[in-house]
């Protein structure tokens, strides 16, 4: 992993984002899963939380224990160390969808759009094997990358006030499952029967950044199985 050039922004008076890159890209993601994973393993005293997000970390801090300038000279320090730490061995999780029209709210449009059948739409949606950029939004939202290059469409001119729990669906590169009951502007391509959020799990989110994971069809009937169980 080669050495990022950071940069240091206040957010707020008890906030310094840290941009690692200017692009979203894999290499990016490394960087601040590497960054992520350093300072969860030697926290500095005073900060209060971390906010991975595509390129950047907010870290949040207490403003009576550390300033700006302070923070910044000693994250220097962990980065410059980020190549001596190992990354974590990815794991893949496997989402069985249905993408049945019931299910597949946009679907055929994003068929039309893309000048492919549907069928052709769903073995592209499930040829790729998606990286964990970070979770946000809600909680259990993973936001997911990349999408074939022939799968990128844009939001829906306008959002649905509630999107059903489960729903699978794309936006520009990005790939994302619904946690829960929400509005959202992304395609629905299917659902899935698997809870993306429980609080009786542990840990209560199935995905964390750097998993990766790959969508499997199913029929109406394994959903209808599976959702029972």
């Amino acid at each position: 992993m080669a050495l990022p050039v950071a940069r240091f922004q206040p957010a707020s008076d008890q906030s310094l984002l840290v941009v690692l890159s200017e692009e979203i890209s894999l290499d990016a993601h490394r960087q601040v899963a590497g960054l992520l994973q350093l300072l969860e393993l030697e926290p500095i005293s005073g900060v209060r939380n971390l906010h991975p997000a595509y390129s950047s970390i907010l870290v949040v801090f207490d403003g009576l224990q550390l300033r700006h300038a302070e923070l910044e000279k000693i994250l220097h320090g962990y980065l410059e160390r980020l190549e001596t730490i190992p990354p974590p061995e990815p794991r893949l999780v496997k989402i069985p969808v249905c993408y049945d029209t019931e299910f597949g709210l946009d679907l055929n449009d994003v068929a039309a759009s893309c000048s492919l059948s549907a069928t052709q739409i769903i073995e592209m949606h499930c040829s790729v094997l998606y990286t964990v950029y970070f979770l946000g939004f809600v909680p259990g939202f993973a936001y997911l990358g990349d999408v074939p290059p022939e799968l990128v469409v844009s939001r829906l001119a306008t959002p649905r006030r509630s999107v059903p729990l489960g729903s699978v669906a794309i936006a520009g590169r990005q790939a994302g499952v619904y946690p829960s009951p929400t509005p959202g502007g992304w395609r629905i391509l299917g659902r899935t029967p698997v809870a993306m959020f429980s609080r009786a799990r542990t840990p209560m989110s199935l995905l964390s950044i750097g998993d990766q994971v790959r969508f499997v069809p199913i029929s109406r009937g394994q959903f209808d199985a599976m959702e029972e169980t």
